[in-house]
């Protein structure tokens, strides 16, 4: 598996709809997102593996998601 760096975030969190109920930090098992001043933020964009759980599990819908363009984001091998 690998990171291939893209341009921009293809996750955000928009501050004004965040809630600050956890269920993203609950849901994501690569740990990207984490609580600061009762809002989600993403904190590790790294290991993302573009799932989709924290936009699905977002009720306030603050999560903003779209797919990394064609040849960028998480990537795996399949040998």
């Amino acid at each position: 598996m690998e990171w291939v760096e893209g341009s921009g975030r293809h996750i955000s969190v928009a501050p004004e709809r965040c809630d600050g109920c956890g269920n993203c930090v609950r849901v994501c098992l690569a740990k990207c997102f984490k609580i600061s001043s009762k809002k989600a933020v993403v904190d590790n964009l790294d290991m993302c593996m573009e799932c989709g759980a924290c936009w699905y599990v977002c009720a306030p819908e603050a999560i903003l998601f779209s797919w990394p363009p064609g040849g960028t984001g998480f990537r795996t091998r399949w040998g």
